[in-house]
């Protein structure tokens, strides 16, 4: 008999929650002007956890007139005083890591292990390697003497909620941009914590500021005159809106918008670590991921083979607390998105498609839904053309690498593909032929702050990460 894992929680003590929290606005905590009260849950239980404040457009403004009067000085400073700033703030994060891991998964959902392994190393990697570009902007390959622009408007997504605020914030910092960002309604607590960290490291006022709310706060502060650059991290729908918004302007417009990536696994490749890239593909943050291996491909002399070991890993992944620092899959961040999952995967079996799941409890409180994967899946299936945003995994196979191309580039959009095989040619040329921003060979879902990040076509476009995620923020 197998031993059971015993239950491994880590302790909520070390967040200390405020019932309610207004908006950061020029280095402090402010009321409203008429906006209401929003509750904010823990997806695993459906408990409150406190309430937030809905900015009304009069809230943003006042935001933003805040960000342009911080711009005239902190623009002015030399890069090696703003990259004090941005060493600080990374290393109060460093501090904070486990406080902050703890407060993502309870209003996220996600594991404890994802939080605390993945995703508060790269925040803090992200500060500190951008800190190290502010007074090098000359000789980064935008010509002598770049300027930045004014006031960042941003506006990121509910799956990683604080590395997308890095991703954002530390490159508008460094490159001398005052901030106004706009946290997603259903994970608006990290966003807040890190207004607090902007005070804990002395950064002077407004430049900065925070503003909570739904999608008429992000309408609002993508449509306000003085907002000289939007960065969005969103779905494709809302992205093409903020296009048409920004359309006509002189804003600077960056999008990283859905995907429906392709891993493509060969029959030379290893197959317990392709499961393992598989896995990690898919089911990492319950397959709420942008860049997500949504759509595997298997050659199809390897299909049997691939599919009962990865059956066999999948019966083996455990589902439930994500405070469990034993857990695998956590809770689906909102009632909206599991019904969306579940209505696509009831789609995907309608339409013909064979659906697995391994045997699996799921809690009786909360948004859950079990790893699941299609097999008899074709390009016509909705299941393999639509983003679906969840722990779902459709299987295509493929003969040739031709076919694996023309299948893999068969999608309105181009984030992410992942290739597994032995062969370092074969990677090289079918990489090269792959219309998607990110390609990973022999691994999965790697990300780093050297490494610019993007997509294509429906996925949206500019980069963000790297040398190439300061061009979107200087006057190039």
């Amino acid at each position: 008999m197998a031993f059971e894992y015993a239950p491994a929680p880590e302790s909520r003590a070390v967040v200390d929650i405020a019932p309610s929290y207004g908006l950061f606005i020029d280095g402090e905590f402010v009321e409203s002007v008429g906006g209401d009260l929003v509750k904010t849950v823990a997806p695993s239980t459906e408990e409150v956890l406190c309430e937030y404040t809905r900015a009304t457009a009069e809230d943003v403004d006042r935001a933003v007139q805040a960000a342009r009067r911080a711009f005239e000085k902190w623009s002015a400073l030399p890069g090696s005083e703003r990259a004090k700033y941005l060493f600080r703030i990374a290393r109060i994060i460093q501090e904070r890591s486990r406080e902050l891991a703890v407060l993502e998964t309870l209003d996220n959902g996600k594991p404890i292990k994802e939080t605390r392994d993945a995703d508060l190393p790269l925040v803090a990697a992200h500060f500190f390697y951008y800190a190290g570009w502010a007074d090098k902007l000359d000789h980064a390959g935008f010509g002598p003497s770049p300027k930045p622009l004014g006031v960042a408007g941003q506006v990121i997504p509910w799956n990683f909620p604080l590395l997308m605020l890095a991703w954002k914030i530390a490159p508008a910092l460094a490159t001398g941009n005052t901030v106004v960002l706009k946290p997603a309604e259903t994970t608006p607590l990290s966003a807040l914590f890190f207004a607090d960290i902007c005070r804990q490291a002395g950064l002077p006022q407004g430049v900065v500021n925070i503003v909570t709310g739904d999608g008429r706060t992000g309408a609002a502060l993508v449509a306000h005159p003085d907002v000289a650059k939007v960065a969005f991290t969103g779905s494709t729908s809302v992205g093409k809106e903020i296009a048409r918004t920004v359309a006509g302007t002189r804003k600077k417009l960056t999008l990283e918008l859905g995907g429906k990536g392709a891993n493509i696994v060969f029959d030379d490749a290893p197959v317990d670590q392709a499961v393992e890239g598989i896995v990690t593909g898919i089911f990492f943050n319950q397959g709420q991921v942008c860049c997500a291996g949504s759509r595997l491909l298997v050659q199809e002399s390897i299909h049997d083979e691939l599919l009962e070991s990865l059956k066999r890993r999948l019966s083996t992944l455990r589902l439930g607390d994500p405070l469990d620092k034993n857990t695998d899959i956590g809770a689906i961040n909102s009632a909206e998105q599991l019904a969306r999952i579940s209505a696509l995967a009831e789609q995907g079996e309608a339409e013909g498609a064979e659906r697995w799941s391994p045997a699996c409890e799921l809690p009786s409180s909360g948004y859950w839904f079990a790893p699941t994967l299609f097999t008899n899946v074709t390009q016509a299936h909705t299941i393999a053309r639509e983003e679906i945003f969840g722990p779902v995994l459709s299987v295509l196979t493929f003969r040739t690498p031709e076919e694996a191309v023309a299948k893999a580039n068969n999608t309105p959009y181009g984030l992410s593909a992942g290739i597994w095989t032995e062969k370092g040619s074969r990677i090289l040329a079918v990489a090269s032929r792959l219309r998607a921003g990110v390609v990973w060979s022999n691994t999965f879902n790697k990300f780093d702050p050297a490494s610019p990040f993007g997509g294509y076509k429906e996925s949206g476009f500019g980069r963000e990460g790297g040398r190439h995620g300061l061009e979107a923020y200087l006057d190039v």
